[in-house]
């Protein structure tokens, strides 16, 4: 449908296997519930460096009801729901500059009605505040339940993907945060403050930040880099590169 995706690979991404870095190994959190199944939602969300100044994130959710559930006899797990969002949002602004919605599966015919409202995302930031606007925008009545669930689960991707933007020399590095005044500091925080109580403005981490003590390395990457023998300081110099 629309190049946007089919039933069949999870919201179109089809990347070749050079693309995909190894990251398509799903663990299994679930091998140790022996119960009968009832329902299987997934989401998937990917971003995407495309270009200079901007990012493209593509998100899916799909509901499965197990084989013989709904259809007695039936071999394959039955697919009830499954929407796509494609976005394309500015760098570093944030700002969606682009959305396209598609409901490929769906209970009723009037629902794809509802996906043209999806383009007044464009013009939102995807950062603080904006699951509230989708809330006001897209809740209720307003919007798909599940599309807008989705999109809910897209924001914070797009917030994870700056470093990532970075990492990959998509973006312009920014200066170390040992060369910046405390209100530059918090400056270059204002999209981690106050989402977790790691993050609390008056928390113990953004006390030492704007102190100028350099944010430790992140406990997967120091683990990652130990396991191949390397110094987890080699974490530091690339995200200053």
């Amino acid at each position: 449908m629309s190049g946007m995706g089919t039933d069949d690979n999870d919201a179109g991404v089809t990347a070749a296997p050079s693309r995909g870095a190894g990251i398509d190994d799903d663990t299994d959190d679930f091998a140790d519930l022996d119960l009968p199944l009832l329902h299987d939602r997934t989401y998937r969300v990917r971003a995407y460096a495309d270009g200079p100044g901007r990012m493209r994130l593509r998100g899916m959710v799909r509901d499965r009801k197990p084989a013989g559930l709904y259809v007695e006899g039936d071999p394959e797990p039955l697919t009830v729901h499954h929407m796509v969002v494609d976005l394309a949002i500015a760098f570093p602004s944030l700002e969606i500059v682009d959305a396209q919605a598609v409901l490929e599966t769906h209970p009723h015919d009037e629902c794809p009605r509802i996906q043209d409202h999806y383009r007044n995302l464009v013009g939102l930031s995807i950062a603080r505040g904006f699951t509230h606007e989708v809330r006001k925008l897209f809740g209720g009545p307003r919007g798909c339940t599940h599309t807008t669930a989705l999109l809910q689960a897209m924001g914070p991707v797009a917030v994870q993907s700056i470093w990532s933007l970075r990492a990959s020399g998509a973006a312009q590095p920014v200066e170390p945060p040992r060369t910046m005044t405390p209100e530059e500091r918090r400056a270059a925080l204002r999209f981690n403050l106050d989402t977790c109580h790691v993050w609390a403005s008056d928390g113990e981490m953004v006390a030492a930040v704007e102190q100028g003590v350099e944010i430790p390395v992140p406990l997967w990457a120091e683990e990652r880099l130990r396991a191949l023998g390397r110094d987890p300081d080699e974490w530091r110099s690339r995200m200053r590169e």
